[in-house]
């Protein structure tokens, strides 16, 4: 029936639902600032309890069979508390994710993005570090001797080193300072790629470090 014919025979209009906003797929931001903006509220949505939940649906799935276009690129820990397309309310399509303990970029995660930048063009990449990392505890208990590294944690703590012993004896939290300390190192290093570096001296790319509080679900762009 017509919706004339539905209000004449006194019939309820069906409403759109929760889900009815998710159906559309918006254009994927082509700038940094308004991937940033567009991961910035989802964020906000996921730490105030109101996420979307947006292209998590067998539509969005089907449309993703032939392509995908990530409109960012993240490094974040292997963390089970730390997924970024729940903390930035996010879902299929939208993040090229790429996660190891310690948010570490190997050569290995870094041909990963890498080839995310040769083919999707993302403008952004984002690597989420967060608090109270048992990678980067292990590497400081390893670095101030309260513990040494053993098995293939050695490997992390190597990698990690440089970031705890840059922050040794300053004031504070040791873990705290050295997650972020690891964070910017993880970023230099990405910077280290030419492919890389060559795309954000042009302004097409934009490699932002951020750090997740586990108490209030908040990310704080660095």
């Amino acid at each position: 029936m017509h919706r004339r014919a539905l209000l004449a025979a006194g019939l309820p209009l069906a409403l759109p639902g929760p889900g009815f906003a998710q159906a559309a797929s918006p254009v994927p931001p082509r700038t940094a600032s308004r991937a940033l903006a567009r991961l910035s509220d989802g964020n906000r949505r996921f730490a105030e309890g109101r996420a979307r939940h947006p292209h998590q649906q067998p539509r969005r799935q089907h449309q993703l069979a032939a392509g995908q276009q990530p409109f960012v690129i993240t490094l974040g820990c292997a963390d089970s508390r730390v997924a970024p397309e729940i903390l930035f309310d996010q879902g299929l399509g939208d993040v090229f994710d790429n996660r190891v303990a310690g948010n570490i970029a190997d050569e290995v995660v870094t041909a990963g993005i890498e080839y995310a930048l040769e083919h999707f063009h993302p403008p952004l990449v984002v690597v989420l570090g967060h608090e109270r990392c048992g990678a980067v505890t292990a590497a400081v208990e390893a670095v101030t001797g309260s513990a040494p590294g053993s098995g293939h944690g050695g490997v992390l703590v190597r990698h990690l080193r440089p970031a705890v012993e840059k922050v040794v004896g300053r004031p504070g939290d040791l873990v705290a300072n050295a997650v972020r300390a690891n964070i910017t190192l993880q970023v230099r290093r990405l910077h280290a790629s030419p492919l890389i570096a060559s795309r954000a001296q042009t302004g097409q790319l934009h490699v932002a470090g951020a750090v997740y509080d586990l108490d209030t679900g908040k990310v704080r762009f660095m």
